[in-house]
């Protein structure tokens, strides 16, 4: 945790070049977005700064968590970042956080390092009550997996 930014991390070695790791982060989200046996739909990724990214979570009892924001950065390769504050029409919403989802070269393999950045530390306290560490963390030994598993 950073005080600092307000910020949550969980940071995971995987045994997989950075290009692979990337294709499969952007390419097949559906697969490792939401911890198991939760399930992502996306609704639309505009891959770009200021481009939209919806999705809705689905969970094993029906639940359904819509998350309407855009895309802060976009640099193939490297990271992206979003964020709920605003919707692709630009109309605020009431903040949540920024994610921020990168990887870089790391010995023969890739470090991804998945972080939210929060504006509040209640926000931040919420989303560290709301299971942060569990959530991401399975979050990432599930790309790992899949980039770990071709």
């Amino acid at each position: 945790m950073n005080d600092d930014t307000r910020e949550l991390k969980v940071e995971k070695h995987i045994a997989a070049p950075t290009a692979k790791v990337w294709e499969i982060m952007t390419e097949r989200l559906t697969e490792w977005w939401c911890p198991k046996p939760w399930t992502t739909e996306i609704v639309e990724m505009d891959r770009r700064p200021g481009g939209r990214a919806a999705m809705v979570m689905h969970g094993p009892n029906g639940e359904a968590h819509p998350s309407d924001g855009i895309y802060l950065a976009y640099e193939p390769g490297v990271r992206f970042a979003f964020t709920d504050a605003l919707n692709a029409d630009l109309t605020p919403q009431t903040p949540f956080m920024i994610g921020i989802f990168s990887i870089a070269a790391d010995g023969d393999g890739t470090l991804y390092t998945a972080c939210a950045r929060h504006w509040t530390d209640e926000a931040m306290q919420q989303h560290k009550d709301m299971g942060f560490e569990q959530g991401w963390g399975a979050v990432a030994d599930q790309l790992k997996a899949l980039c770990e598993a071709d």
